[in-house]
């Protein structure tokens, strides 16, 4: 399973999902342009001393990205919250990619228009709450999609 960070702007949130990523041996995508130094003075605070333990990768757009690692459209999991469909009944596989926007504006409309189908929620019980905090919403993802891939 892979985790991917379009366009993030804040690196406590980057630190944050990489010690997760480190934790449970997932790689980290990072898709450009990033919002700050990808360095251990940057990420530090949150992902502590695991930061260069992330298993890192990085692209300089979504472009690049689909042309490199062309995953198949199963494998692919937006996460955000226009999505029609709740993260728990998504279909996950061991070879998911499970991808979050920035922190300001979520995902780019042209990326989810192309797969609308393939667009997941995290529910809120609370309306006043229209998003979690990026790492919040990352790690819930990542621990319900592990539920059924769990190594």
């Amino acid at each position: 399973m892979k985790i991917v960070l379009v366009e993030p702007e804040i690196p406590h949130n980057t630190g944050a999902i990489g010690r997760t990523c480190v934790a449970l041996d997932l790689e980290l995508i990072l898709i450009k342009p990033i919002g700050f130094a990808i360095d251990n003075a940057s990420v530090a605070r949150s992902g502590t001393r695991y930061w260069k333990d992330v298993n890192l990768n990085q692209y300089d757009n979504w472009s690049d990205f689909i042309e490199q690692r062309e995953p198949k459209k199963e494998e692919i999991l937006f996460f955000e919250e226009t999505g029609e469909t709740s993260f728990y009944d998504a279909q996950y596989s061991k070879n998911s990619y499970l991808i979050f926007g920035s922190e300001s504006k979520g995902l780019p409309h042209e990326i989810i228009q192309t797969m609308p189908d393939r667009v997941f929620y995290l529910p809120m019980k609370n309306a006043k709450v229209k998003s979690l905090n990026l790492s919040n919403a990352a790690t819930a993802a990542i621990y319900q999609a592990m539920k059924f891939h769990w190594l």
